[in-house]
């Protein structure tokens, strides 16, 4: 047996300010959509979930300190004082477990999407210079306005800390209101709060100002970006710089300072915002350093920091002194426990696929994890839920769904055999982990195989089952995970040119040609991943989506990294093109809008990614089983991993059997 890994620092206490927070794993600020204008019940039972697996500090979500501040629904605001009674709740439900509880001040400036009610309202920044990514003309802020907003800071920073909360943490990050002012290009202000950097500063330094006096003793943070990924965006010298001149002020100097990377202000920036797997954590870590060798302070660090071992690196290394480990923590809310608990190996590791979490987000929905379905359903959950008499379970299926199932069964008492036709488990994402930047993805197969090892489910591995033999195991329920095949429509007219299906393509080694096609109607992964895929490989590639753009059905800061890097590779995307046929070198295809034809010539060889269709032969063959029969996962519809986990976890957690 190996020596068990020391995570000494990571878990011992760090004094912030005034407060002493018990360990240095930090859920930080992130917006959940749980919550409207207050905290309500599901926001609570989340932060709780975290605060009962032994974090040290939860940093809550934004919260809105002036009307125009308001950028969309379910959003915190702190403008009145009755909200007090309402973040009162949170405080205690955290601290009933001994986590530390701050809170997360915020003005977007220009950064305004919509409305609540789906209209675009007016947005205010230091000068009228629109935003890339919205597409938003802001208005010039008055005087008036932003002494009006930093008496804003005040007020909400005085009514959180009097419901309860220990510190407070000023959002000038990711291109906010703040980083406007800070930014020589978003700022060309000629009064005193533009021009030269000082001045730019000022309306940062009144803010840290304002609410050091609004909240006495309680600790004062600055969330900045150390790197906005923009060639006009603040960089990691001006935030060293701009830290400086705080200290200099007494005054305005907060407690700690928290890094994080990339802006809202741009596509490319907005990718580093929660950074998806195939970017290193270590991106985060240049600036953290230099500042905490320069300002002696506490420096919190995030980005992409998923794993106790790589937290602890971080803090031995002299990095910074606590970790931001958001999104660990979503996926594995217990994570502080179990190293606690000396059960490292049973943490489930986040794979960074932004899936449900800023996934979810972007979409403005309730976050979650395609990997524990629990996080943001917390009232849902009967994790606990003692089942009245042990069955028998059979799971047919080893891919996400099935394995899934397997273990919620199993963890609620029942006896679980698991049967899968092939010689490993992990279905689809056996494939998927093959594509550029989707290696972290096949991680989600090794959490759940730990888990099914922990909890001792019979696994049978190149067994195929029919009615007749599960008839014969006499199961008292069968889930059915059998999931999906590929498929390339009867329809298409396809002669003297080489095919295939994008699963043949993954699972076989085959020279596709020089220029290969690639006819892609899902707009997920699969076609934009192995476009990369071929043109790293020195192919010349077309890619041509049914959709407005390659990647449509992906989380958005995902698409936009794979976006960026087809571009780099040469790949040409043609999109609202639908596959009709082909003949010798030439791909035919039908305009989705206007019903032209489009031809690609010159063609080696056609890659079709279209529909998948449901595997579930079973389904018709136990249609009058004496027997509970379910189906999960794609052999119900195909669909995601998410999905598919979800309705597994579903079988056993959404209803007591």
């Amino acid at each position: 047996m190996g020596k068990m890994p020391d995570f000494r620092l990571l878990l011992s206490p760090l004094r912030v300010g005034n407060v002493l927070l018990k360990n240095r794993i930090v859920s930080t600020g992130h917006h959940t959509y749980l919550a409207d204008e207050v905290p309500g019940e599901k926001l609570i039972a989340y932060h709780r979930a975290r605060a009962q697996g032994g974090v040290g500090l939860i940093i809550l979500e934004v919260s809105g300190v002036h009307p125009t501040s308001r950028f969309s629904g379910n959003y915190l605001m702190a403008t009145d004082k009755s909200i007090i009674p309402h973040y009162a709740r949170v405080v205690d439900a955290c601290h009933e477990f001994g986590a530390t509880v701050f809170g997360q001040l915020f003005h977007p400036g220009k950064e305004i999407k919509t409305s609540s009610d789906g209209t675009q309202v007016v947005a205010y920044a230091p000068s009228s210079i629109p935003t890339d990514r919205f597409h938003i003309v802001p208005r010039v802020m008055s005087r008036a306005l932003i002494e009006d907003i930093i008496a804003g800071y005040a007020r909400a920073a005085e009514l959180l800390v009097q419901a309860g909360l220990q510190g407070i943490e000023i959002v000038a990050s990711h291109g906010y209101l703040p980083a406007q002012f800070l930014s020589e290009y978003s700022n060309q202000r000629n009064d005193e709060y533009g021009g030269n950097f000082e001045n730019r500063l000022y309306f940062l330094r009144q803010v840290l100002g304002v609410v050091r006096a609004a909240v006495g003793d309680a600790v004062l943070g600055l969330r900045m970006t150390s790197d906005e990924y923009d060639p006009d965006g603040i960089r990691g010298k001006e935030v060293l710089q701009i830290c400086q001149t705080l200290e200099s002020h007494p005054g305005s100097a907060p407690d700690y300072y928290s890094l994080v990377h990339g802006s809202s202000a741009t596509a490319g920036g907005a990718v580093y915002i929660a950074p998806p797997m195939g970017i290193d954590h270590r991106d985060a870590l240049q600036t953290a350093t230099l500042l905490k060798q320069q300002i002696h302070k506490p420096v919190l660090v995030t980005g992409r920091i998923n794993q106790p071992q790589t937290a602890e690196q971080i803090l031995s290394q002299g990095q910074a002194d606590f970790c931001g480990m958001t999104r660990a923590l979503i996926c594995d809310p217990e994570l502080p426990l179990k190293i606690l608990n000396h059960q490292p190996d049973h943490i489930r590791a986040c794979i960074g696929c932004n899936q449900a979490c800023i996934g979810h987000a972007n979409k403005g929905v309730g976050i979650s994890c395609i990997q524990h379905p629990e996080s943001g359903r917390e009232l849902e959950t009967r994790a606990n839920c003692k089942p009245e008499r042990i069955k028998r379970i059979l799971v047919a299926g080893g891919g996400a769904a099935g394995m899934k199932a397997a273990v919620e069964g199993a963890r609620h008492g029942h006896n679980v055999t698991l049967y899968e036709q092939s010689n490993r488990l992990g279905g689809l994402v056996n494939l998927a982990q093959q594509l550029p930047g989707r290696a972290e993805f096949g991680g989600l197969i090794t959490n759940l195989v730990s888990e099914l090892e922990r909890h001792d489910v019979e696994i049978c591995l190149n067994q195929t089952l029919d009615g007749d033999t599960i008839r014969r195991k006499e199961p008292d329920q069968v889930v059915l995970a059998t999931g999906s095949v590929s498929h390339i429509p009867d329809r298409l007219e396809i002669q003297d040119i080489p095919y295939f299906s994008d699963q043949f393509i993954l699972e076989n080694k085959v020279n596709p040609g020089r220029h290969v096609v690639i006819a892609d109607w899902r707009c997920d992964w699969s076609g934009m991943g192995l476009a990369e895929k071929l043109a790293m490989d020195g192919h010349q590639v077309t890619l041509c989506v049914t959709g407005a753009l390659a990647g449509e059905a992906m989380p958005l800061y995902s698409r936009y990294y794979h976006q960026g890097r087809l571009d780099r590779l040469g790949v040409v995307i043609k999109p609202w093109l639908k596959l009709f046929g082909a003949d010798n070198a030439v791909v035919y295809f039908q305009h989705c809008l206007n019903n032209d034809p489009v031809l690609v010539e010159d063609v080696d060889s056609l890659i079709i990614c279209d529909s998948r269709q449901p595997f579930c032969l079973l389904e018709n063959e136990l249609s009058d089983a004496q027997f509970d029969v379910v189906a999960v996962g794609d052999c119900l519809a195909p669909r995601t991993a998410e999905e598919a986990i979800l309705e597994g976890w579903s079988v056993f957690n959404r209803e007591c059997h």
